[in-house]
């Protein structure tokens, strides 16, 4: 059913074919007309409900699909029986019940109408008695749409006028989003996630609930709050909803560091400051992505910067420096994204790329030996593609003479590269001799000595390239005798 608001502003004949046509957008599998035939068998009624609707009214895949019903958990278990290839009951305290069948997962939620602590974000689960109750408690009016697959007809039920705001790209709350927040302030979060992924915008009245409430936030345990971030950054406008965040006082909740680049103007006292600086940089990054949202490039290059506030300083000749900022900045991310539970390879992998971000600078100039090109391939490692990205977005400069000096001379750089990964396995590097033909050149046992001695051929290995046997054992043996070894 329609809004009252929008019920008696449109004709009732038009209404109801709006209605309809929306229901024949809504496409089910064959799983979800097997699940509705046995709820409708078993007397109870049955409603795909929120982000499926959604999802499906905005053409979107949906490998998974939320449903709500009547029937209380027990009933539930009751009609999946026989049904369903797997069942879990792992929120059945909260009403939920999943379950598989040939490939789709569906949750079945009983309708609910819950109070909150407003301490933790935990609901006092009470079940509620009408689809209505259990729309008006959900996040946003555009995931407080339904579709009763019981019944013998279809029907779309749409209380709150999710419909509407979908079409015009609205996002806001079926309550008051100051209630709303304060029962789950994860869903100021959300809005920026479904700023980022939907493009929709956030009504006043939500942002304004959200810049009063941002420190509530803090309630929320770190793993869903990198769970949302991470959806955010990965989604199509990710700017937008970080400048939300940075807007509302959320991004002191969850990326400090970012707002508090606003601080800092670049070192060529441009008129951008270098926030503004490194969203665009994220988004010439996303335009180089080629297999689709890349979580380590995005964070790397919104976060590539964070080190400059702390290292700037003004210079004699009146200029602003950051030296240093890339070291800085990799121990910055590491503390951050740890704290945000991120798994140690993307934290690892993002710092890196911070640390490496600056060292192509100086390239141009033409002092780079074959040397230098071999320990930048060795220091990136997996990584070489994404920094080959991140610097070449790194380029936000006006200058458009500037821009493309810096384009050939990353040009060259990867030709170099080319040319010596072709000549020297470059992506694989080893010392011209392994540790069994360490030990018995120099007739010593495993240990500490064998390692220092493959270390020292290394090193020779990046500064001279490839050795031939006699000039490894020679180069071996004087490090040897320099050092007593063997």
């Amino acid at each position: 059913m329609a809004s009252a608001s929008d019920a008696a502003a449109v004709p009732a004949d038009l209404l109801r074919a709006q209605e309809n046509a929306v229901v024949e957008l809504v496409r089910v599998g064959p799983a979800a007309e097997e699940l509705a035939a046995r709820f409708d068998a078993a007397g109870h009624r049955l409603y795909l409900v929120g982000g499926s609707v959604r999802d499906a009214l905005l053409g979107r895949p949906a490998e998974d699909l939320d449903f709500t019903t009547d029937a209380r958990p027990d009933a539930v278990l009751a009609v999946l029986e026989g049904w369903a290839d797997a069942v879990w009951e792992t929120g059945i305290a909260f009403g939920t019940v999943g379950a598989r069948k040939r490939g789709t997962a569906v949750e079945i939620t009983t309708f609910r109408a819950d109070a909150y602590d407003r301490v933790t974000r935990n609901p006092v689960v009470a079940f509620g008695d009408t689809i209505e109750d259990d729309l008006m408690r959900r996040d946003f009016t555009v995931n407080a749409m339904a579709v009763e697959l019981t019944g013998g007809e279809r029907t779309f039920v749409d209380p709150h006028g999710g419909l509407a705001a979908l079409a015009a790209g609205n996002l806001d709350t079926p309550a008051a989003p100051e209630v709303s927040f304060a029962d789950d302030p994860l869903r100021m979060l959300r809005a920026a996630r479904f700023v980022s992924q939907l493009g929709l915008t956030p009504a006043p009245r939500v942002v304004a609930a959200m810049t009063a409430m941002a420190g509530e936030l803090a309630r929320i345990t770190r793993e869903r709050v990198q769970v949302e971030l991470s959806k955010l950054i990965c989604g199509m406008h990710p700017r937008r909803a970080i400048e939300l965040m940075v807007d509302t006082g959320l991004a002191e909740q969850v990326l400090p560091e970012v707002p508090a680049m606003r601080l800092a103007i670049d070192e060529h006292m441009q008129h951008k400051d270098v926030y503004t600086h490194s969203l665009v940089v994220m988004d010439q990054a996303i335009e180089r992505e080629t297999d689709g949202p890349d979580l380590v490039l995005r964070l790397a290059a919104l976060l590539h910067d964070i080190g400059k506030p702390a290292t700037r300083r003004k210079e004699p000749d009146g200029r602003v420096s950051f030296h240093h900022h890339e070291v800085v900045g990799a121990k910055m991310v590491r503390k951050r994204l740890r704290e945000l539970r991120y798994s140690k390879a993307v934290v690892e992998d993002v710092a890196q790329l911070v640390f490496l971000h600056l060292r192509f600078h100086g390239y141009g100039s033409g002092e780079w030996t074959d040397s230098a090109v071999r320990r930048y391939v060795t220091d990136a490692g997996p990584l070489l593609d994404r920094l080959h990205k991140l610097v070449r977005s790194d380029c936000t400069t006006r200058n458009r003479r500037r821009a493309a000096a810096l384009q050939r001379s990353y040009d060259s750089l990867e030709e170099r590269i080319a040319l010596l990964r072709e000549q020297e396995e470059l992506d694989a590097i080893r010392p011209d001799l392994d540790g069994n033909a360490i030990m018995e050149l120099l007739g010593i046992p495993p240990g500490p000595q064998v390692g220092r001695a493959y270390k020292h051929l290394l090193a020779v290995r990046m500064e001279r390239g490839p050795l031939s046997s006699d000039e490894a054992e020679a180069e071996l043996r004087r490090w040897a005798a320099e050092n007593g070894v063997g």
